[in-house]
């Protein structure tokens, strides 16, 4: 119980030293490439917080457990919306601007829209998969030239 209580409290701190790690570096390349620290955020940093999810669902999905994969998804941005920013809020209110709000906000809404629409059939089918990839390498490159054009 001690060596499992130790092993949890080393991987927090662990976690919050390469955290903030990760910060300075996503606040760095923003800088270097000249784009905003939103679009970093959204791209490199959600790729890297995102990586454990995609390693799950896949691996859930090849086994033919697709409601665990879909758990993880809905799950996770459930968690990423009430925990992380209230959490984040709880302890500093965290500021945003307006125009990110009109901007990212409603992407999030379609996107998640989207999905329900998909498997309103029970199946998320290739093309399915296809075009919500599709979707997201678009909404890279259109959030990262709108960045480049502020």
């Amino acid at each position: 119980m001690i060596t499992t209580a130790l092993t949890i409290l080393v991987g927090l701190a662990l976690l919050s030293i390469e955290a903030e790690a990760l910060v300075r570096g996503s606040a760095a390349l923003a800088l270097r490439l000249g784009i905003t620290p939103l679009v970093v955020g959204l791209t490199v940093v959600a790729f890297g917080t995102s990586s454990p999810e995609l390693v799950v669902s896949v691996k859930a999905s090849l086994d033919g457990n697709g409601a665990i994969a879909l758990g993880n998804v809905v799950g996770s941005n459930i968690c990423n919306i009430a925990l992380i920013l209230g959490v984040s809020a709880l302890i500093k209110p965290v500021r945003i601007e307006a125009q990110v709000i009109r901007r990212e906000i409603p992407v999030l809404v379609f996107a998640s829209i989207l999905l329900w629409a998909m498997l309103a059939g029970g199946e998320l089918q290739r093309w399915m998969g296809l075009l919500l990839t599709v979707g997201l390498v678009a909404y890279i490159a259109f959030s990262y030239g709108g960045a480049r054009a502020e």
